[in-house]
């Protein structure tokens, strides 16, 4: 028997704009989202690509109760999370955590990173002493290969990659069993890229974090990631497990965003044809079809 999925996303659907009044002028309406529906199953990391503007960190926002859908579902361990209130989903901030994209720019510069971290360990009360938050701030900055002796610095002081470690501490801290990683490495260097997914690879099998990971590199979805969801206009257009996928792309898309794929080989590269997409409108019914066990596609 095949076990519930820890998040399950329903026809999904985030609507921007299209509202007016008798002085407000109507705007245009954007579907960001698009009737998305995605099954997260425990202990998996799921890859989610597509061009900028496609939808993804919309989704993920979503699907956080950070903003409201215009309907679908969002379900955590069966349990349905739209509607509920700011008190309601508290509980579930507990489990669900995000990682954003910019490291700078989620640190309060104002605040010393040791506190940064415990912030959540004081708000949800899980710490009762200064002496307890110290010893699991320190656990947490060793989890994430940063030195208890940082504790007392200022983000400004830190690189790139240090401040995304800080983050992903303050992430981990409650004991979450998923994160929502927007879009992690796109603003650290490449040296950095890859010690950051191999901290966040080493973390799920230290404490079986289930991920929903959010890029545009596509060689570090197919390192990390057991399945892949491919995003377009606001919708999944594929959904395969990650070798699959790279290895049988079905939709155009999906074969056209690998093609762009750079190779490190310049003869290689530069007998390479390179495939266009120039974005067809989708059909109103159009319904993700099960071309082979687990590889859906837009058709």
């Amino acid at each position: 028997m095949t076990a519930a999925p820890l998040v399950q996303l329903s026809a999904l659907t985030k609507v921007y704009g299209g509202h007016g009044g008798i002085l407000a002028r109507r705007t245009p309406e954007v579907r960001a989202v698009d009737a998305v529906s995605l099954d997260i199953p425990r202990g998996e990391t799921v890859g989610l690509v597509g061009e900028s503007g496609s939808g993804k960190s919309t989704t993920g926002r979503v699907l956080l109760q950070l903003e409201p859908p215009t309907s679908g579902h969002v379900r955590y361990e069966g349990q349905e999370l739209t509607g509920l209130s700011r008190h309601e989903l508290k509980p579930y901030r507990r489990k669900m955590q995000v990682i954003f994209q910019d490291p700078y720019s989620a640190l309060s510069p104002r605040m010393k990173v040791g506190d940064f971290v415990a912030e959540p360990l004081i708000v949800h009360g899980v710490v009762t002493s200064r002496a307890e938050r110290r010893d699991k701030v320190e656990a947490l900055f060793s989890q994430v290969g940063l030195s208890a002796d940082f504790m007392g610095r200022y983000p400004h002081e830190f690189s790139g990659g240090q401040r995304q470690r800080i983050n992903i501490a303050r992430a981990i801290a409650l004991g979450p069993d998923f994160i929502v990683a927007d879009e992690p490495i796109t603003a650290l260097d490449v040296s950095i890229q890859a010690q950051i997914v191999n901290l966040f690879k080493d973390l799920q099998e230290a404490l079986g974090i289930t991920y929903l990971f959010i890029a545009h590199d596509l060689s570090m979805v197919r390192f990390l990631c057991h399945r892949v969801a491919v995003m377009l206009r606001g919708r999944i257009v594929e959904l395969a497990p990650t070798e699959t996928l790279f290895e049988d792309p079905k939709h155009p898309y999906t074969r056209a965003l690998l093609s762009a794929i750079p190779i490190p080989d310049p003869d290689i590269e530069r007998g390479r044809r390179h495939i266009g997409y120039d974005h067809p409108a989708q059909a109103q019914d159009a319904r993700l079809t099960e071309v082979d066990p687990g590889h859906w596609v837009l058709q």
